[in-house]
């Protein structure tokens, strides 16, 4: 079985989703593959303004009856700046082998908790190298790559090629061709039913090829 978690870095309601990520992965680690992939954000999906902003990390933040208030400190305005850099750090990583949550954690910690002006591309990958050991020079290049800007750009397709335009997503497929699809949840719950629902399933049509063996040719 697999689920693929489609984010974007600095997305606010991918933050509130982390804990429910780790969760199911510490859950199903021996029964489940777990990978994450970039969904760009559209520049339309970002608040006009630090107000903005504020208004929707106390909604969701109240929502997820969070303790603390997250940080617009990272919002910047007409600097020629990209919101895309932080994703295309965390992506970048993957070429150096550091696949797993690391880069894009601190980078989203520095964004939303620290209020961190990682637009700027030699911010994030300053964060990225810091918290992955790669050399920031190289980290940065890479980053700035016509390979993952391309990478990434496939990935946010492949997203809303599943007609849903809300992060975080995850989408849980099992070896029996079945696929679940959600979309916008932040807790671990709902997940974990698709997930337990699919790996039972699974393990039905496994009992059933024992006793009666694989489909007849005729």
């Amino acid at each position: 079985m697999k689920v693929t978690y489609y984010l974007e870095v600095i997305s606010s309601w991918c933050h509130w989703a982390e804990p429910a990520w780790a969760e199911l992965k510490s859950k199903y680690a021996d029964r489940v593959d777990f990978q994450w992939k970039i969904a760009l954000m559209r520049p339309e999906d970002y608040p006009v303004s630090r107000e903005q902003c504020e208004w929707f990390y106390r909604r969701s933040g109240t929502i997820m009856r969070s303790a603390h208030m997250l940080n617009p400190g990272w919002m910047v305005k007409g600097k020629g700046e990209s919101f895309d850099n932080p994703s295309l750090v965390a992506e970048a990583g993957k070429d150096f082998g550091v696949a797993d949550d690391r880069i894009r954690l601190a980078l989203a910690r520095a964004a939303v908790i620290d209020g961190r002006k990682v637009a700027g591309m030699a911010e994030s990958a300053t964060i990225g190298a810091k918290a992955s050991g790669i050399p920031v020079q190289k980290l940065k290049a890479r980053a700035s790559s016509a390979a993952v800007r391309a990478r990434a750009e496939a990935s946010t397709e492949e997203f809303f090629s599943h007609q849903i335009k809300q992060r975080p997503a995850f989408i849980i497929e099992s070896a029996i061709g079945d696929k679940v699809v959600l979309s916008g949840l932040a807790r671990a719950e709902p997940i974990a039913a698709c997930i337990e629902s699919m790996l039972s399933d699974a393990a039905a049509y496994k009992s059933y090829a024992a006793h009666f063996g694989s489909v007849p040719a005729k």
